[in-house]
C-alpha cells in the first residue's frame, strides 16, 4: 500500500479531487476515480469537476472504517 503524504485531517484542503482521495487512502488514482462514482460516496459535481468536501470525506472515512485513516 502506498503511504499518504497527509498525516492528519487538518492538512487536507477544503475540497478533494479523486487523486487526493486516492493519496489519502493509499490507493491508486484509478481506485480514487472509481470511489468517487460510488452512490454512497459524498462527491459533488461542480461544473465538469467532481470533488468531495473535506468534512464529508472525513465523515465517510469514519463511517466506513470506524475512524481509522
Amino acid at each position: 500500500m502506498k503511504r499518504s503524504q497527509y498525516q492528519s485531517y487538518d492538512e487536507l484542503p477544503l475540497f478533494l479531487n479523486a487523486k487526493m482521495v486516492a493519496d489519502v487512502l493509499g490507493v491508486s488514482p484509478s481506485s480514487g476515480y472509481e470511489l468517487m462514482r460510488e452512490p454512497d460516496f459524498p462527491a459533488l459535481k461542480v461544473g465538469s469537476r467532481v470533488v468531495v468536501p473535506k468534512e464529508k470525506f472525513i465523515a465517510w472515512v469514519e463511517r466506513s472504517t470506524g475512524g481509522a485513516l
